[in-house]
């Protein structure tokens, strides 16, 4: 680390920060939120607000929060432990373990007719379903199309309104469906990380929650990490928004108590499932970023970490991602414009804000970002309860983003 400062943040910075947290909070548009930034020694947490719209306990650094796709990074370090051990390789063809993907029919136009299809060039490999290339996603490009009128239809779409059915049934479910794409053509979001989750569950015999837990959560003392919240914690969790996107009023998407993270799903989302805390997201990331250990514990091999962390797309893979956040940005709100795509999380590839080239990790649809930077040896967190069916927790993440970067003051 020659020629690196490493003194953490200047005090006039972290008051600046908790200054534009705190505005976000008084606006009435985020009712609440956590956040913890880390650099070198040095952890800063800010705790704001209340976990209800209309008041209630205030928010705690210990609150719990549905991570939506910021589960994504933390689920596929299961996968990375499979790849050092060998029994996973990245291009080995899936169907020995997912029978469902085998002799896949591909449609011969993305939009078109469910029954138009022309047989898939290749088998389904490993890597394709790291780096979600292959052949089937949530495709905003797409919506309204028959392919993915059906993914949204059967279930396949974990983060959807219906709760998906068990593993063994959303992939009976997914293996009816053409692909969109050939496999390995093109970057589409979510469902490799779902497919992921039961490819591990089959190659270890174990609930994939048990296998992330045994290998990554319990030794990184992540114990408010899991795929749904036990009753005695019930309390900690806030109820979930997603406000109205014309009035911009509180609607409750998800209630604690009684709530769809209230009991073990049936289905075990990589793509979507984990609840956390930042504390417990601090670890992880601080993890990825000391190269896979964790104090003197080797969690993940430094060269697993390395292909996570760097871009695995080609210019090909990811023009649909860049138009995606580019000239979508009612619905992506901006983000994911950062160039790259690792395996399980984004990569910024070029400089296109304050951040730099190089950082790594992911937003969820329920108000939540994560990311590690290594030029700055820089970890960022912010939790809130709002989804973004709005603008407001999109901008508050841009803004946390902004006022972190400029607290480096070395």
């Amino acid at each position: 680390m020659m020629g690196k400062s490493n003194s953490g943040f200047s005090e006039k910075g972290l008051r600046r920060l908790g200054d534009v947290l705190a505005r976000h909070v008084g606006s009435g548009k985020i009712p609440g939120l956590v956040a913890l930034v880390s650099r070198g020694g040095e952890t800063h947490v800010e705790a704001v607000g209340t976990m209800r719209h209309d008041g209630g306990a205030p928010m705690r650094r210990d609150t719990i929060f549905r991570m939506a796709s910021t589960s994504k990074p933390v689920a596929m370090a299961a996968a990375m432990v499979l790849l050092d051990e060998c029994r996973l390789r990245l291009d080995d063809p899936v169907q020995e373990w997912l029978p469902e993907l085998a002799d896949r029919q591909v449609l011969k136009r993305a939009d078109g007719p469910l029954d138009d299809t022309v047989p898939a060039q290749r088998p389904i490999t490993v890597r394709d379903l790291l780096t979600s290339t292959f052949g089937l996603g949530v495709d905003l490009t797409l919506m309204g199309s028959p392919i993915m009128d059906a993914i949204l239809e059967r279930g396949n779409y974990s983060q959807g309104a219906e709760p998906a059915p068990g593993p063994d049934e959303w992939m009976r479910r997914l293996g009816e469906l053409p692909l969109a794409y050939q496999p390995g053509e093109r970057w589409q979001y979510d469902i490799s990380h779902d497919v992921l989750g039961v490819l591990v569950a089959r190659v270890t015999g174990q609930p994939f929650e048990t296998f992330l837990r045994e290998r990554i959560l319990d030794p990184l003392g992540m114990k408010d990490t899991g795929f749904h919240v036990p009753a005695c914690m019930i309390d900690r969790l806030p109820p979930s928004y997603a406000p109205d996107p014309r009035t911009g009023e509180f609607i409750v998407w998800d209630e604690a108590a009684g709530g769809r993270y209230s009991q073990p799903p049936a289905f075990q989302s990589g793509g979507g499932g984990l609840v956390s805390t930042v504390d417990d997201y601090h670890a992880y990331f601080r993890m990825l970023l000391n190269g896979g250990m964790h104090g003197t514990e080797r969690i993940l091999s430094r060269p697993a970490v390395q292909l996570m962390t760097t871009n695995r797309l080609t210019p090909e893979q990811n023009a649909a991602r860049n138009a995606l956040a580019s000239n979508n940005i009612h619905v992506s709100f901006g983000q994911g414009q950062h160039g790259g795509w690792g395996f399980g999380m984004a990569v910024r590839t070029y400089r296109g804000d304050y951040a730099s080239i190089g950082q790594f990790g992911w937003d969820g649809g329920t108000g939540t970002t994560a990311y590690a930077d290594p030029d700055k040896q820089l970890t960022g967190i912010l939790l809130t309860q709002v989804g973004l069916s709005t603008p407001d927790p999109a901008r508050l993440i841009h803004d946390f983003w902004t006022t972190l970067y400029q607290a480096i003051d070395d």
